[in-house]
């Protein structure tokens, strides 16, 4: 494949170490605010930042360039992107995290709230840890964490920090040096503790699964997910 490389930060370095391996052709590497041509890729990889997503990815679906995004902050537009995604027959996948092992790690988190949800003697809680240089807070993983227990249980919101309410999930967040990702979740009673964690070793784990999803992505229209780039439904 021909990639573009819209966001060529330390994701988008170990993204073009991977695709190269895997015999791909990287043809654009872009910080996101210069200007370039998409019209020759096959697909474009975005791990820009907030204010230039959007226009990123609504630039590749008017152009008929399948793209993938990972970059978080944006998501207020989501619903637009899909939108135009559909009228433009387009294809397009968003994963707050693209690593293998962390879907997974969503399905259980899933699972596990269903099974929670009626033993109302147990407080949730997510806790995330990430490298200084992180943009946001808390988390996209930890808001797609916080998202699927609410769907599965009578939590209806989250809160970053000490939550006001019983119906919230509390994240912390928490900025230390050189951490990829460690992700928590807690059920905590007066008896005993239940923990499910996610702890990245490196970049590569994303790296891999963003490829590996653009792969996927090639000659498909539509608007898709990590669960159905790793069969997960």
């Amino acid at each position: 494949m021909k990639i573009a490389l819209l966001g060529y930060g330390r994701m988008g370095k170990e993204i073009e170490k991977i695709a190269l391996q895997r015999g791909h052709e990287i043809i654009i590497k872009t910080s996101g605010k210069e200007e370039y041509d998409i019209n020759n890729a096959d697909i474009a990889i975005d791990f820009s930042i907030p204010d230039s997503a959007y226009k990123n990815i609504s630039n590749c679906i008017n152009n008929n360039v399948p793209i993938i995004s990972g970059t978080t902050g944006w998501l207020d537009k989501y619903n637009d992107i899909v939108e135009l995604c559909h009228k433009e027959k387009g294809a397009f996948i968003y994963a707050s995290n693209f690593s293998l092992g962390v879907n997974v790690f969503f399905e259980l988190n899933n699972q596990l709230a269903k099974m929670m949800n009626t033993l109302h003697q147990y407080d949730v809680s997510i806790e995330e840890i990430h490298h200084t240089k992180k943009l946001d807070t808390p988390s996209g993983t930890a808001i797609t964490l916080a998202e699927g227990i609410i769907e599965n249980t009578n939590k209806n919101n989250w809160e970053l920090g000490s939550k006001t309410n019983t119906d919230s999930i509390a994240i912390s967040a928490i900025r230390t040096p050189d951490v990829p990702g460690t992700h928590t979740v807690t059920y905590a009673s007066e008896v005993d503790t239940i923990d499910i964690k996610h702890t990245a070793h490196n970049r590569q784990g994303f790296a891999l699964g963003a490829v590996i999803a653009a792969e996927w992505l090639v000659n498909k229209t539509g608007v898709y997910t990590m669960r159905d780039v790793l069969n997960l439904g």
